[in-house]
């Protein structure tokens, strides 16, 4: 499996509430791809400009298909104009 933490720094405090749409609409959408396995956005509780989004997925295969659907290249782009993103990933 595959463990994937896209953290989102919001450098302007007006983009706080279209990304956390744009990253919902994601989530929502993306739990419905073949080996998703977990797909869910956090909110620091100290932080108020930091995001996390926490996806899991059954194989390389599985992602990378979900890294081409409609979705994913319509709404990352949109959400990398509103936060800076960096990722980590993890392979279990």
């Amino acid at each position: 499996m595959i463990r994937l933490n896209v953290f989102l720094l919001i450098e302007e405090s007006e983009n706080r509430k279209p990304l956390i749409e744009k990253a919902t609409e994601l989530v929502e959408l993306s739990l419905h791809d073949k080996g998703c396995v977990a797909y869910d956005i956090f909110a620091s509780q100290t932080v108020d400009n930091h995001l996390m989004i926490c996806e899991t997925w059954r194989t390389k295969e599985d992602l990378e298909a979900h890294m081409a659907t409609e979705h994913f290249k319509r709404i990352v782009p949109e959400m990398e104009s509103l936060a800076t993103m960096t990722l980590e990933e993890f392979t279990f």
